[in-house]
C-alpha cells in the first residue's frame, strides 16, 4: 500500500480532499459484509493503518531530504572552489595580453617608420628609372628610321605602350618646335595609332560583352584626347540596328535601361556618357524618324495627326526617362544633365514651326465641309438673308397685299418644316474643333497659344454659331406666316428654338472644356468670354424675335377666324339646344392645343413661362374685345362660357401655367356669368371676389351685351354699383 500512496502523493497536482475520498471507497468495499451492511470496526482498522504508513512515508521522505541537502552543500562548495581558480587564471591571461598588444603596438611604430624610409628612399630610384625608360624610349623617337621597339609592335603589351605613349606625348608638347620637330611628329603618329588601335580594342571587347577590357580601356583612353571618339564608337555599336520597327518610341527606354547598366560599369563618367547616349537617340535617331513621317504635307489632316502623335509619343518617352531618373525635368548644365524640353525640341526639330495657320486652315476647311455635305443632302442652296427694319416691314406689307388680294407677293416659305439644324452635325463639328484645340494646348509655345486659340474659335463661331445656327434663325423667321393669314399658321419655330438651345448648351459646354483651358491666366480670356456673350446675345435677340413673330401669327389668325366664322346666331340662339362650345372657339381651341403642344415640347425654363404667359395675355384680349361685339340671351351665354372654359383650358390649362393667366380667364368667366344670372342677383355676382376688383365700367360693358337689357331696364340694376 505505501508504494500506492506514494504514487497517489507525487500526482501533479495533489488534492488531499480526493485523496480521502478514494481512502473511503476503498474502505467501504472492503468493509461491507452484505449488500447493505458494513463492519465499523474495520474501517477504523483500515483508517489506522494507513495513518501509521503515511507516517512511515513522511520519516522516509524526509531522511532523503536530509541526504539531498547534504550532497548538495557539498557540490556547491566544490564549484566554488573551481570558479575561484578559474577567475584567478583569467586574470593573468589578461594581464599577459597587456603586455604583448603593448609590445606588438610598439613593433608595428618601428615597422612603419621603417617602411615609411625605405619608401622615401625608393621613390626617387622608381622615378630615376621611370625616367630613364621614357628618356630610353624617347632616344628611340629621336634616333632617325621607323621605331622599331617591342613595347610599340606587340599587340599584347597595348596598354603599357599606351600609357608610354601618353607621357611621351606630354613631353613633346615641351620641346622646342624647331629641334624636335621631326621627333614630335614621329611621337604625334604613333600616338594617333595606338589611340585607334585602343578604341578598336574597346569596339571588340564591346561586340564581345568583356565589360572588364572595356573598363580598363576606358580609364586608360580618359588621359586622351580621343576620350570623346571612344564614347562615340560606344554609342554608335550600342546603338547599331537598334530602334528600327514601326513604334520606335516603345524601344527607347528598355535600350536606355540596359545601356545604362554597362555605361555604370565601364566609364569612371557615367552620368555625361549617358547623357551624351540619350541626347544621341533623340538628335539622330528619332529626329530622323519624326522627319520620315512628317516629310508629306499635303494631307493637311494626316500632317497634323502625325504632328501631334509624334510631339506627344516623345514627351511620353522623356517623362519615362524621367521617372527613370536618366533625364532631369529641369536640367542642370553643369552636371550635364539633360532638361526634357530641350529634348523634346531637339527630337522635333522644329518640326511645329506654322502649326497655327495649319491648324486654323484646316479647321476652317473641315467645318465648311461639313456644313457644305449638310446642305447638299438638305438639297438647299444657301441664300442670301438680308436684315433690319426695313425689310421687316417691306415683308409684312407684301404679305398683307398678298392675302387680301389672294396674291402670293411675299413668297414666305415655310420648307415642309424643316429646320436646317442638326445635332448629330454639331456633335462632328465639336468633335473636331476639340481635336484642334487639344492640338494647339500641346503643340503651341506659350507666346502662341491664346493668339492661335483665339483664331480657332473665331473659326468655330463663324461657321457654327453664325453660318448653321444664325442662318437657321434668319430662315426660320421668315418662314413664320404674317398675322393676316386666313389659314391657320404652321408654326415650325418652336423647333428651331428648341434645337439652338441644346446646340447652344453644346457649344458652352465644348467652351468650358476646351477653350478655357488653353486661355487659363492669360489676358485674353475675357475676350473670348465678351466675344461669345455677344454672339449668343446676338442669337437670343433673334430668338426672341421670332417668338414674338409666332406669338403673334398666331393670335392674329385666331382674331380674323372668330370675325370671320363665329355667327352672331351663336350667342342668341332660337328655342332650345345643346348647351356646347360654339364651332368657331373648337376650331381656335383644337388649333390653340396643337400650338400649346409644340410650345410645352419644344420650350423650357424662362422662354416656356413667357412664351405661355405673353400666348395666354394676348388670347385673353383677343377672346374679350371679340365677346363685346355680341348680343347674349341665356342660352349664348351659355355657350359664351363653354366657349371661355375652352379657351382657358387651351391657354393655360396645363402644369406650370402662369397665376396671372388663370386670373385673366377667371375673370372673363365671371364677366360672362353676368350674362346668365338673374336681374336681381346682378348686384351680389358683382360684389364677389372675382369681379370686385375690376373696373365698373368694364362690369357696365359687358352687363350692357344681355339681350333683356332693355327690356328688363337693367340700367336700373346698375346705378347702386357706381
Amino acid at each position: 500500500m505505501m508504494n500506492q500512496y506514494l504514487k497517489e502523493l507525487e500526482q501533479d497536482p495533489f488534492d488531499p480532499d480526493e485523496f480521502v475520498e478514494r481512502m473511503v471507497r476503498r474502505s467501504m468495499q472492503e468493509s461491507r459484509l452484505t449488500d447493505d451492511q458494513i463492519d465499523p470496526e474495520m474501517i477504523h482498522d483500515i483508517f489506522t493503518q494507513a495513518i501509521q504508513d503515511l507516517k512511515v512515508l513522511q520519516e522516509r521522505q524526509e531522511r532523503k531530504c536530509m541526504r539531498l541537502e547534504q550532497a548538495v552543500q557539498e557540490e556547491e562548495k566544490q564549484y566554488g572552489a573551481k570558479l575561484s581558480e578559474i577567475m584567478d587564471q583569467h586574470s593573468h591571461c589578461v594581464n599577459v595580453f597587456s603586455t604583448l598588444d603593448e609590445r606588438m603596438s610598439r613593433c608595428g611604430g618601428r615597422a612603419l617608420e621603417v617602411g615609411e624610409k625605405l619608401g622615401a628612399a625608393r621613390a626617387p630610384r622608381a622615378r630615376s628609372a621611370a625616367a630613364r625608360d621614357l628618356l630610353s624610349h624617347l632616344a628611340n623617337f629621336l634616333s632617325p628610321g621607323p621605331v622599331l621597339t617591342d613595347l610599340f609592335n606587340d599587340p599584347n603589351k597595348l596598354n603599357e605602350a599606351a600609357d608610354v605613349i601618353q607621357k611621351l606625348y606630354t613631353i613633346a608638347q615641351e620641346l622646342p618646335p624647331d629641334k624636335f620637330e621631326v621627333a614630335k611628329k614621329k611621337i604625334e603618329a604613333k600616338y594617333d595609332e595606338i589611340e585607334r588601335n585602343l578604341i578598336e580594342e574597346f569596339v571588340k571587347a564591346q561586340n564581345q560583352g568583356n565589360l572588364a577590357k572595356m573598363k580598363t580601356i576606358a580609364n586608360i583612353m580618359t588621359n586622351f584626347k580621343g576620350y570623346s571618339q571612344c564614347v562615340d564608337a560606344f554609342i554608335e555599336t550600342s546603338q547599331m540596328n537598334t530602334l528600327l520597327g514601326k513604334d520606335i518610341f516603345a524601344s527607347v527606354l528598355p535600350l536606355c535601361k540596359k545601356n545604362n547598366t554597362i555605361i555604370t560599369s565601364v566609364f569612371p563618367n557615367p552620368e555625361q556618357v549617358m547623357s551624351k547616349f540619350v541626347l544621341n537617340i533623340f538628335h539622330l535617331k528619332l529626329q530622323k524618324y519624326i522627319q520620315t513621317k512628317l516629310a508629306d504635307k499635303n494631307d493637311i489632316e494626316k500632317y497634323l495627326r502625325n504632328l501631334y502623335d509624334m510631339y506627344t509619343s516623345t514627351q511620353k518617352v522623356c517623362d519615362e526617362l524621367v521617372a527613370a531618373g536618366m533625364v532631369s525635368a529641369d536640367g542642370n548644365i553643369s552636371t550635364g544633365d539633360l532638361r526634357r524640353e530641350a529634348l523634346v525640341n531637339g527630337a522635333m526639330a522644329a518640326a511645329n514651326d506654322g502649326y497655327a495657320a495649319l491648324e486654323i486652315r484646316r479647321l476652317k476647311a473641315v467645318l465648311s465641309n461639313a456644313l457644305n455635305v449638310y446642305y447638299n443632302e438638305k438639297h438647299h442652296v444657301k441664300k442670301q438673308i438680308q436684315g433690319g427694319g426695313f425689310q421687316e416691314l417691306r415683308r409684312d406689307l407684301q404679305a398683307v397685299i398678298g392675302t387680301r388680294a389672294n396674291i402670293n407677293i411675299a413668297q414666305i416659305e415655310n420648307y415642309g418644316g424643316e429646320t436646317f439644324l442638326s445635332e448629330q452635325l454639331v456633335q462632328k463639328m465639336l468633335a473636331d474643333a476639340n481635336m484642334s484645340f487639344l492640338r494647339c494646348k500641346t503643340l503651341c509655345t506659350s507666346n502662341e497659344l491664346s493668339g492661335t486659340a483665339i483664331a480657332l474659335l473665331d473659326v468655330l463661331i463663324q461657321q457654327l454659331l453664325i453660318e448653321h445656327v444664325d442662318y437657321a434663325l434668319d430662315l426660320g423667321l421668315q418662314s413664320i406666316p404674317i398675322a393676316e393669314n386666313k389659314s391657320p399658321p404652321q408654326i415650325y419655330f418652336f423647333e428651331i428654338v428648341n434645337q439652338t438651345n441644346k446646340i447652344v448648351k453644346m457649344f458652352e459646354e465644348h467652351f468650358q472644356e476646351s477653350v478655357l483651358p488653353c486661355l487659363s491666366s492669360t489676358t485674353k480670356q475675357s475676350e473670348c468670354v465678351q466675344k461669345k456673350t455677344l454672339v449668343l446675345e446676338q442669337l437670343e435677340n433673334k430668338v426672341d424675335a421670332g417668338l414674338e413673330r409666332a406669338i403673334a401669327a398666331v393670335v392674329g389668325w385666331v382674331r380674323l377666324h372668330l370675325h370671320t366664322e363665329q355667327k352672331k346666331t351663336d350667342f342668341k340662339p332660337e328655342g332650345d339646344i345643346d348647351t356646347l362650345a360654339s364651332p368657331a372657339c373648337l376650331a381656335v381651341v383644337s388649333y390653340l392645343n396643337s400650338v400649346m403642344d409644340k410650345v410645352y415640347a419644344n420650350l423650357e425654363g424662362e422662354n416656356l413661362q413667357a412664351v405661355s404667359l405673353e400666348l395666354a395675355v394676348r388670347l385673353h384680349r383677343v377672346i374679350y374685345e371679340h365677346l363685346q361685339n355680341f348680343q347674349f340671351n341665356s342660352a349664348g351665354a351659355m355657350i359664351a362660357i363653354c366657349d371661355v372654359k375652352e379657351y382657358r383650358s387651351a391657354a393655360c390649362g396645363r402644369s406650370g401655367s402662369a397665376p396671372h393667366a388663370h386670373a385673366l380667364f377667371d375673370a372673363l368667366h365671371a364677366l360672362c356669368n353676368l350674362l346668365l344670372v338673374k336681374p336681381e342677383n346682378l348686384h351680389q355676382v358683382c360684389e364677389g371676389e372675382t369681379l370686385a376688383e375690376l373696373d365698373q365700367s368694364i362690369l357696365h360693358n359687358f352687363i350692357q351685351l344681355r339681350s333683356d337689357y332693355k327690356s328688363h331696364k337693367l340700367s336700373s340694376f346698375l346705378k347702386g354699383l357706381s
